[in-house]
């Protein structure tokens, strides 16, 4: 299936809808990350997560949604590999464990959680450095007040403004 290749697990919100720009954005970023052969990994449902997946599948590539069975969604069409965790700290924990590198995008409180987990996670030295890319303007006052507190250096995390940034930074880090 996807072993031997990178996965980029994607975070962000359910809300977008098709023909808006967040989903616009979201659906490139997943074209290109399928377009350099990496594996796209999200939660599996609507908004920023179809899109994604749609555009990665578009690019002919892999995508891998975790659901939750608390939740009671149907998943996006666009998977080409479902699994099902039993609640949502699995959920978080197998979309963590998945990734090789973390894009968040725009989100409400989930996303936000989701990104806090990854960053407790690489601050406590849990898992090894991955690059974690937070997308646009949106992320910049979170992200300030994370490091004001000693929560995080620059090399942790980074804003990107544009899908292309976004692979720029993921070429760079895995000289990929």
């Amino acid at each position: 299936m996807w072993q031997g290749r990178r996965v980029v697990t994607i975070f962000g919100s359910s809300r977008p809808v098709s023909g808006s720009s967040a989903y616009a954005r979201a659906e490139k970023l997943g074209l290109g990350i399928a377009r350099h052969g990496w594996v796209l990994c999200n939660g599996g449902y609507g908004g920023t997560m179809a899109a994604a997946a749609m555009g990665a599948r578009r690019g002919g590539g892999e995508t891998i949604g975790i659901t939750c069975a608390l939740y009671n969604g149907t998943p996006n069409p666009y998977l080409t590999y479902h699994e099902e965790a039993p609640d949502l700290l699995a959920r978080l924990g197998r979309l963590v464990d998945l990734g090789d590198a973390y894009l968040i995008l725009p989100g409400g409180s989930g996303t936000l959680l989701e990104f806090a987990l990854v960053l407790e996670f690489l601050h406590k030295r849990l898992m090894p450095p991955k690059p974690v890319l937070l997308f646009g303007n949106y992320w910049r006052s979170i992200l300030t007040a994370v490091r004001r507190e000693g929560g995080g250096s620059d090399t942790e995390a980074q804003v990107v403004r544009t899908p292309e940034a976004v692979l720029q930074a993921l070429v760079g880090a895995w000289g990929a």
